[in-house]
């Protein structure tokens, strides 16, 4: 594989949008043999400052007892299908900030979340832990919407995976991620470029500038195809019209992708770009996982 994963981890605070993304973590160790690691961190900003003869407020025992809770449930569903290692914490602090921590001190390959906690990730991005986590972690994040499919531990395939590329050294590092997962699940990859030049409409030299970003796309996609092909795994790919989201989110939909790899930064300028914007829009609207790969 183009890269090892060897343990995955799963933030969880109860909620029913963690607990969906917890699923398909567990899905995912299952199927590659990774150690699983379950997290839920105490928010240190909600604890009262007064202090009982214990040095814990009752509010910090609440909240611990809940995270506790909500970490033993998952660890309980993950049991009945991992052979590996589980391995349960909790701590206190800024949640991002914990989970970050948490990926440098345990060796932590993936993480894997759902995009809606008890924060409010609905459909917007900014403010919350998702959000901060897929911002500054240093490792692929694969993230699951709240209205995603309820997976079924063990059964969930992955027959296609899309790897949007605009070139830039953000995408070369999704592709060298998108085409370990589609080797672990014997998928065929599917690669496009989107060329955008609504911007230049009317704009003399046009036809130019289209034909300038065409070329870059082509030069593009070969080079995931021959990342692909030197991996054994089938690929698929064309050149796309229009802005970047809108034609990643319209392709997987026509093509039944099961898994988007996409990195949360690429080429930016007025030219082309992958940039977090563009992520966090797919991240926000797909059907499927989103594997978010950081320029790290």
């Amino acid at each position: 594989m183009s890269r090892t994963i060897d343990s995955i981890l799963v933030p969880t605070d109860g909620s029913d949008g963690a607990r969906i993304g917890a699923r398909r973590g567990i899905d995912l160790a299952a199927t590659i043999g990774a150690d699983l690691h379950v997290l839920s961190a105490v928010d240190s900003r909600d604890i009262e400052p007064d202090l009982n003869s214990d040095g814990q407020t009752d509010r910090e025992r609440l909240l611990e007892a809940e995270a506790e809770r909500a970490v033993d449930s998952i660890a309980r569903l993950a049991r009945a299908h991992l052979s590996r290692q589980i391995t349960t914490a909790v701590e206190s602090g800024i949640p991002f900030q914990v989970i970050n921590d948490y990926v440098d001190t345990h060796d932590i390959d993936l993480i894997g979340m759902g995009t809606q906690g008890r924060t409010g990730f609905e459909r917007v991005v900014l403010g919350s832990v998702a959000e901060k986590t897929l911002r500054t972690a240093d490792v692929p994040i694969v993230t699951v919407t709240p209205d995603g499919d309820i997976v079924e531990i063990g059964d969930q395939r992955y027959d296609n995976v899309l790897l949007p590329t605009d070139g830039s050294e953000g995408a070369e590092l999704a592709i060298e991620w998108g085409i370990t997962l589609a080797e672990v699940f014997d998928a065929t990859i599917h690669t496009m470029y989107s060329v955008d030049t609504s911007r230049f409409g009317g704009v003399e030299g046009a036809a130019e500038i289209h034909d300038a970003l065409e070329q870059t796309g082509q030069e593009a996609l070969e080079t995931v195809h021959e990342r692909a092909r030197d991996a054994g795994v089938s690929v698929a790919g064309n050149i796309a019209s229009g802005p970047a989201a809108r034609t990643i989110l319209s392709y997987s939909e026509e093509h039944d992708i099961d898994l988007i790899a996409m990195g949360t930064h690429g080429r930016s300028g007025l030219t082309r770009y992958l940039t977090g914007s563009v992520t966090e829009t797919v991240v926000r609207n797909a059907a499927v996982p989103v594997c978010c790969v950081p320029m790290q």
